[in-house]
């Protein structure tokens, strides 16, 4: 049979932005290529009370300390070390593991995609090699495009949005930029070796083999569902922990109270994942599966996925730029919700 992306020009390749939909009930597909090899790498957002003048003279300091205190780089390993029990744990948890552990505080996750965790995970469907990749990993920024940047605000567009976000002119923030190292890359290696078999065997057409998949209601598919679902977790978990580490290296620069450094969470948005959501398919509400592969969630005010804080202003979507360009904090709206299945760019 035909299995039918919802979405249209998803056909050649699985490129860096884009947005498929599928439906289970028609025989939709999953497809880890439409999500990615680093599954849920995202974006996390903290406000300060600080301006450019309380930094200013100990910037070097500062990013001496957030380089001694968070690894980053290809293979970079972590001085926490959880045995395979414990990192099950993360897997089927998430954030709320970190939290649990003294990671930061309730109010993170009520910040946070999902509240920092997605049902249906297994840690049963992760092979024992993606296991033993992020044993030592968690805290890690890794390499490529990931990072941790310190920011300063320059332009308000929108500023009651931007007070609802708790942010303003002349202040500093920090981005957070990663995903689930090296664990998720084995899951999506993993499964798509797994779904190169599976288009045979169901007989799926594909214009790229790149967009190997198999049905969603199919033993390959919810098993990559559950495995992917895991390695969600690991990456909301990552970014729990360097957030906590770089909250103690500025509060210990800067000999500041977590109360004056006022360094809370805006919001932690991912934009490789895989989900099961709620849309208008020709004016009927549908439950479908909506892949975001270098795209961002952007959903609008009233949405009953956002939390309390935002749900009169819409999602906050974080685009980050490359080091030599602006990066822009948006808020979702409901042309997203028409026209890209709630979902925007993710920016470098």
């Amino acid at each position: 049979p035909e299995h039918n992306f919802i979405a249209e020009n998803f056909v050649v390749s699985n490129c860096i932005g884009g947005v498929a939909a599928t439906d289970p009930d028609e025989e939709g597909v999953i497809s880890p290529g439409g999500i990615g090899y680093d599954v849920n790498c995202g974006i996390r957002l903290m406000r300060t009370n600080l301006t450019l003048p309380d930094v200013k003279d100990k910037l070097r300091h500062l990013l001496a300390a957030l380089f001694n205190n968070i690894p980053c780089g290809l293979g970079s390993t972590s001085s926490l070390k959880l045995p395979f029990h414990e990192l099950k744990q993360v897997l089927k948890k998430g954030a709320k593991w970190a939290v649990g552990r003294g990671y930061g505080s309730a109010e993170d996750l009520e910040r946070t995609e999902d509240y920092g965790r997605m049902e249906g995970a297994d840690p049963e469907k992760v092979s024992q090699r993606a296991l033993k990749r992020g044993k030592n990993q968690l805290g890690t920024l890794g390499s490529g495009n990931h990072f941790l940047e310190i920011d300063l605000v320059e332009e308000i567009y929108l500023p009651q949005v931007a007070e609802v976000f708790g942010i303003a002119r002349n202040q500093i923030v920090v981005t957070i930029h990663c995903g689930s190292r090296g664990l998720g890359y084995q899951v999506c290696d993993d499964y798509l070796a797994r779904m190169r078999h599976a288009v045979d065997k169901y007989h799926i057409s594909l214009p790229d083999r790149q967009l190997s998949c198999a049905p969603l209601t199919s033993p390959e598919g919810e098993d990559y569902f559950a495995g992917m679902a895991a390695a969600a977790n690991y990456a909301w978990t990552n970014r729990q922990i360097i957030m906590h580490w770089t909250r103690e290296v500025f509060q210990r620069v800067l000999n500041l109270s977590p109360r004056d450094l006022g360094m809370d969470l805006i919001y932690d948005v991912c934009h490789n994942i895989g989900k099961f959501e709620d849309h208008l398919v020709n004016g009927k509400k549908r439950r479908i599966f909506v892949h975001r592969k270098g795209a961002t969630r952007a959903f609008p005010a009233h949405h009953p996925l956002l939390p309390s804080v935002y749900q009169s202003v819409g999602q906050p979507v974080l685009v980050p730029g490359d080091m030599g360009t602006n990066s822009y904090v948006m808020v979702g709206t409901p042309q997203a919700m028409e026209e890209s299945w709630g979902s925007t760019c993710h920016g470098a």
